[in-house]
C-alpha cells in the first residue's frame, strides 16, 4: 500500500514524510525538481506538479492513499480539483486533505474560500477522507523573529479574540496517523473533519507577553494595523497574496480562531502526548539563534 504525499518539500509536507517513514509506511512524493529534494532512500520521488496532468497520473498510479496539500497560489482551487479528479481516475478512495480552520467562516478570504470549495468537492465526489483544519501555524512567526528580537514588538495583527495556534510538528504527526489509519483499514472509512489546534488560545497581547518572558525584556503588541501589515508583506510577496493575508488578519480580529469543545482532548488522545505550546516554540527559536 503506497501513500502519495504532495507538497512534500514544504514545512508540513516534509515532516509528514518523516513521520510516515518513521512508522514504516511505503511513501511516494510528488516534487517539481527531484534534484532539489532530499528524502530518505526508502521514499520514491516522482517529478511533476498539479498542472501537469500526465505527471500527476504517473505519480498516482498504484497509490492507495493520498495526502493532498497544495500551496497558496492564484489557481490553488484548480490545482486541487485536478488532483482530485486524477485520484478518482486512478481509483484512489482514501484521502487526507490539509484545509484550514474556519474555511467555511472566513468566506471573503481567497485561500480560505478555495480550501472550503475543495472540501465540498471531496464530499460531492464521494471520497472517504479526513479533512484536517489547522489553526494559525506557530511557524508563521519565524518570518518576524528578527522584528521581535530587534525592535521589541510582536507585529502580527492577530487581535484580541484569540487564536488556537498549532505547531507544525503536531500537524504533521496527526496527518501521518490519519494517513496510516486510512491506508491500513480493511475498507474506506467515513469522511471526518478534525480541527487542528494548539493547547491555548492566544491574543496579540498574550503572544507579546510570552516573548517578554522568553527573552527577559519587554515585547509589546502595537495593535491591529492590518493596512500596515499588508504594506510590509508587499515588500517580499506578490501583492495579491499580501492582500489575502490582510483579509485573513482582519477576520482574526473580528472572529478569532478558537477550538470547539473537545478538540484539544481529541488531538492529545491521537498523539498520546500533550500538544506543543507557543512558549515551547518561542524558547526553541531563541535557543538556536
Amino acid at each position: 500500500m503506497t501513500i502519495l504525499v504532495t507538497g512534500a518539500t514544504g514545512t508540513v509536507g516534509r515532516q509528514v514524510v518523516e513521520q510516515l517513514v518513521k512508522r514504516g509506511a511505503e511513501v511516494r512524493v510528488l516534487v517539481r525538481d527531484p534534484s532539489k529534494a532530499s528524502f530518505p532512500l526508502s521514499v520514491t520521488v516522482v517529478r511533476g506538479d498539479f498542472l501537469d496532468v500526465d505527471s500527476l497520473r504517473n505519480a498516482a498510479a498504484g497509490v492507495s492513499t493520498l495526502f493532498l496539500l497544495n500551496a497558496v497560489v492564484p489557481d490553488e482551487f484548480t490545482q486541487a480539483l485536478i488532483a482530485l479528479n486524477v485520484a478518482r481516475e486512478a481509483g484512489i478512495e482514501r484521502i487526507v486533505y490539509l484545509s484550514v480552520m474556519h474555511s467555511d467562516v472566513y468566506v471573503n478570504v481567497p485561500h480560505f474560500a478555495g480550501k472550503y470549495g475543495v472540501e465540498r468537492m471531496i464530499e460531492q465526489m464521494g471520497f472517504k477522507a479526513t479533512i484536517l483544519r489547522p489553526a494559525y501555524f506557530m511557524s508563521n512567526d519565524l518570518t518576524i523573529k528578527d522584528v521581535i528580537t530587534g525592535y521589541g514588538v510582536y507585529p502580527m495583527p492577530i487581535g484580541g479574540k484569540g487564536l488556537a495556534m498549532i505547531d507544525t510538528r503536531d500537524i504533521a504527526e496527526i496527518a501521518a496517523i490519519e494517513l496510516i489509519r486510512r491506508d491500513k483499514a480493511s475498507g474506506p472509512l467515513p469522511l471526518d473533519r478534525i480541527n487542528l489546534v494548539g493547547p491555548e488560545n492566544l491574543t496579540g497581547a498574550d503572544v507579546a507577553a510570552i516573548w517578554s518572558d522568553v527573552l527577559g525584556r519587554p515585547i509589546t503588541y502595537p495593535g491591529d494595523d492590518t493596512a500596515g501589515f499588508e504594506q510590509n508583506l508587499r515588500q517580499f510577496m506578490p501583492h495579491w497574496m499580501a492582500y489575502d493575508m490582510r483579509l485573513m488578519s482582519e477576520r482574526f480580529i473580528t472572529d478569532g480562531m478558537l477550538p470547539e469543545g473537545g478538540d484539544v482532548e481529541r488531538l492529545t488522545a491521537l498523539l498520546g502526548r500533550p500538544l506543543h505550546s507557543y512558549c515551547n516554540f518561542a524558547t526553541e527559536i531563541v535557543s538556536v539563534a
